[in-house]
């Protein structure tokens, strides 16, 4: 680590927002006073994840933004650009490495996995991923996003990402209106059709790697009765799990299966274990249903299908199987783990280290953990990029306002602190409008941008 009084400051880019980002830059400031970080993201918008891949209805969750803010609480040392893409179509990778003495990757996994069966390129069958973002108003998801106009709708996955999808999908609008959805996604929800939800998962419920919070929040939706199909393993019994948290979880399936939370809803949603999708079935190229294989659970703890399939009947079919990183311009990739390697976050090739170059987040590990996971990370990180500053040299453009002009050359007008600042007072003043939440998001990146520098024509 380098002195406290450094003689010059040591200037660091942070590429992300989401808490893995912030995280970092936060050690890192609290590191070294002689260091000086940029955080750069692509949006209009800081937060990342927190802002655009936890469920509206998660407003304890969403609260850590109360703590992720105050990484902004020196603007002498800490700056947010906004609107700022890294690589092709926006500023290299090489010219922004230029000005900084060192940079940190935290741009995540973006990209949903495949289940890699017939079907799966039919209209109505996305990723979780994709789908979270529609409902989140994520900028790059602003279309007219998935149909809701059948009764039926398949999830696929065992972690709280489907039971998120699930629970938004049987939830009544009228609670969807009290959060910071975009107006239209709301209006969507509003007209829905779906009725009944079935999440497909793979293995036993004793084997469920949802949260218990995850899987109560279930059982407390108005008018949504939910069911549990585990082929009878719960009643007859199962080896009781070492961790507390299945503990939990598998008594709440087992009253469950006994006594279905809600029963009578208007909507259901069926917690089906034991069970894969083979094939998705189609109709005018969109998907009509799938087919569902029985599984059983062998001698050696494997899961194998048994041969016997079913039909369920569904016009959306998300799967939340899990993400993947993307390749970053300029540094090496792992595509069997989604992640850049790494050392103790230092980018390494062919066993060496990239000089100036790190990672953090799910880049780095992969898609795991919780969002407090990255604190932890993310210190482990910064303590590699304090230890190397002092030796990584001078970089060839230093200085703050020599980046602005650096953005400049490339049709860049970055989103600085003050003018989020504004896009965020907007949000606020159109939660006030529709009563009783806290924001409603501003979703359109040029309605962001419009709202971010005090344009009066920025709409939900």
């Amino acid at each position: 680590m380098s002195s406290p009084h450094s003689p010059r400051p040591y200037r660091v880019a942070v590429i992300g927002s989401g808490p893995s980002g912030l995280y970092t830059a936060e050690a890192l400031l609290e590191g070294d006073p002689g260091v000086h970080v940029d955080v750069v993201d692509r949006l209009p918008a800081p937060y990342g994840l927190v802002r655009y891949g936890v469920a509206p209805d998660h407003l304890k969750m969403k609260s850590v933004v109360r703590a992720l803010v105050a990484t902004f609480d020196d603007p002498e040392r800490v700056r947010f650009l906004g609107n700022v893409h890294v690589g092709e179509g926006g500023i290299p990778h090489e010219a922004l490495r230029e000005h900084y003495h060192a940079v940190v990757h935290a741009t995540g996994s973006t990209h949903d996995r495949s289940l890699g069966i017939p079907g799966e390129d039919l209209a109505g069958s996305v990723g979780s991923g994709a789908f979270v973002s529609w409902y989140c108003g994520h900028p790059d998801a602003t279309g007219a996003g998935p149909a809701l106009d059948r009764p039926g709708a398949v999830v696929v996955g065992a972690g709280n990402v489907a039971l998120d999808v699930a629970r938004m999908l049987a939830r009544p609008a009228e609670d969807l209106a009290a959060t910071d959805l975009h107006d239209a996604v709301l209006d969507r929800f509003r007209d829905s059709a779906v009725e009944r939800v079935d999440v497909l998962i793979r293995r036993g419920p004793q084997h469920a790697r949802f949260t218990p919070a995850e899987l109560r929040g279930l059982g407390r939706l108005d008018d949504v009765e939910v069911r549990v199909h585990d082929d009878g393993v719960l009643a007859a019994g199962v080896e009781e799990p070492a961790e507390r948290r299945m503990r939990q979880v598998v008594d709440t399936l087992t009253e469950w299966s006994a006594h279905p939370p809600g029963a009578g809803g208007r909507r259901r949603i069926d917690l089906r274990f034991l069970r894969s999708p083979v094939r998705l079935l189609g109709e005018g190229g969109r998907v009509r249903g799938v087919e569902v294989e029985r599984n059983e659970i062998g001698p050696d703890g494997r899961v194998r299908g048994t041969g016997e399939t079913e039909v369920i009947d569904a016009g959306l079919v998300v799967r939340a199987i899990g993400y993947t990183g993307e390749p970053i311009d300029g540094l090496p990739f792992d595509r069997s783990t989604g992640t850049v390697p790494h050392e103790a976050g230092r980018v390494l090739l062919g066993g060496e280290p990239v000089r100036g170059n790190y990672v953090t987040g799910w880049i780095k590990r992969g898609p795991t953990g919780v969002i407090g996971t990255n604190k932890v990370d993310g210190a482990e990180t910064a303590a590699s990029v304090l230890a190397d500053l002092p030796r990584l040299g001078t970089p060839p453009r230093p200085g703050g306002d020599a980046v602005l002009a650096r953005l400049r050359e490339y049709g860049i007008d970055p989103v600085l602190w003050d003018d989020w600042q504004r896009l965020d007072a907007a949000e606020i003043a159109l939660g006030e409008r529709r009563g009783g939440t806290e924001r409603v998001k501003i979703a359109e990146r040029a309605a962001m941008l419009d709202a971010a520098r005090g344009r009066t024509n920025a709409t939900p």
